[in-house]
């Protein structure tokens, strides 16, 4: 706050002769202040101000700074990210904030033969590569002062949208069932289909096995206490409760089941913005998707590329590009090139939550040297910078093999002592 500004909202409690004396500001220049019409930027501020106070609060008081600016630029609005984050604290403006609360739902079931875990954390959309390729589910609790309301829910890890849900008063199979008959219904996804979700006994009991089976859906769990397995369900969950269920203390299961289905079917679908979509709702990121199929000639559930570029999450069919020596080509699960160059940065929508990097070089002669002398370096305890000079020493002209591996042992050597 600038000296005119502190002494006009204290000129009630101070004298301006005092307060401009103790501030550095001239009686003469605060009147001058005062009397002067407001500049252009103000007036821009002050217009944006009321844009993003009515944005913030269609989004029913949860949207930050972030996707308050992506509204904005949807609507045509140029502006920066930081001046509507300066906007909002001037206005006393901010998204919710939720806090850790922990229930445990997951029971697993012992004698039950859990399904291998065929996604290993692929869960960005330039990874599933097209819609109704990967759905993720969990179960979760609403308290009501009535009791526990248990929801189910399915979503599409391509688009982030829950493609079933289901809510009751138990936790037996039919809940989930009942999840995967809406999801069933509405999408009438190919063969194929990945559903993921935790060990829970729904999942793994037979009723629900048998369901899958019928509907050509392929099982997939990750591991046991550990949720970044089931990040994409986990993290809606947590948006859930953050901006919907924790806000309030919910009378009945009946007006729980109604508010869930409006957050559900009529915001978080069709209009909360998602970061990991580049701030674009679930229903947009896949009419996007769909239009880049229509163009490409192709069904949307075919595999292919993101609508923001990238190659498949399943996509096997490639060769390594050549690369020089001690230089990291990042990989994404099943080996999918990803990108070549150290230079190249990847969209927010293409980088992969746990990515695998590989060393890969390719000599003149087509062997692997530096490879070999990174296995080496570091069976011998050798630090990873040293490896890595050592395999960037084989990029050197007219050394052969022999000649190489006696340096390598020279230093090798040296490091030991």
């Amino acid at each position: 706050m600038s000296g005119d500004r502190f002494i006009a909202a204290h000129v009630a409690q101070h004298p301006v002769t005092l307060s401009g004396r103790v501030l550095g500001v001239s009686r003469s220049g605060y009147y001058a202040w005062r009397g002067r019409s407001p500049s252009a930027r103000a007036e821009a501020d002050a217009r944006l101000s009321e844009r993003i106070a009515a944005l913030h609060q269609t989004s029913r008081g949860t949207d930050g700074s972030p996707r308050v600016h992506a509204e904005l630029r949807a609507t045509g609005e140029r502006c920066g990210r930081r001046r509507v984050a300066r906007l909002m604290r001037q206005a006393g403006l901010r998204g919710c904030h939720g806090q850790r609360r922990r229930v445990g739902t997951t029971v697993p079931d012992r004698q039950a033969t859990p399904a291998p875990d065929r996604v290993r954390r692929a869960f960005a959309p330039a990874a599933v590569g097209a819609p109704d390729r990967l759905w993720v589910a969990d179960i979760s609790y609403v308290a009501t002062v009535e009791g526990w309301l248990y929801l189910a829910v399915i979503l599409d890890a391509f688009s982030r949208r829950v493609v079933g849900w289901a809510m009751a008063e138990h936790l037996r199979t039919e809940l989930v069932v009942d999840a995967l008959t809406m999801a069933l219904r509405h999408r009438q996804p190919p063969a194929g289909l990945i559903h993921h979700s935790d060990h829970g006994c729904q999942y793994t009991s037979l009723a629900f096995g048998q369901h899958v089976q019928a509907a050509g859906i392929v099982p997939s769990m990750g591991s046991v206490g550990d949720c970044f397995d089931n990040a994409v369900a986990e993290s809606f969950f947590a948006t859930l409760k953050v901006e919907l269920l924790h806000r309030q203390v919910w009378p009945t299961r009946a007006a729980a089941r109604l508010a869930i289905f409006e957050y559900i079917e009529v915001w978080y679908n069709r209009h909360r913005r998602h970061s990991t979509l580049g701030y674009a709702t679930p229903a947009e990121y896949e009419a996007l998707a769909q239009e880049v199929a229509i163009a490409e000639h192709r069904p949307v559930h075919e595999t292919g590329a993101s609508p923001l570029r990238g190659p498949n999450r399943w996509q096997t069919d490639f060769t390594w590009p050549k690369t020089q020596v001690g230089r990291w080509t990042n990989c994404c699960v099943g080996d999918a090139v990803r990108s070549s160059s150290p230079k190249s940065k990847l969209l927010p929508t293409e980088r992969m939550p746990l990515q695998r990097s590989r060393r890969v070089s390719v000599s003149a002669s087509g062997g692997n040297d530096a490879n070999d002398a990174w296995d080496d370096g570091k069976r011998s305890r050798i630090s990873a910078r040293r490896a890595t000079a050592f395999a960037r020493s084989a990029e050197k002209p007219g050394w052969t093999d022999e000649q190489f591996g006696t340096t390598l042992r020279r230093r090798r050597n040296r490091a030991v002592r």
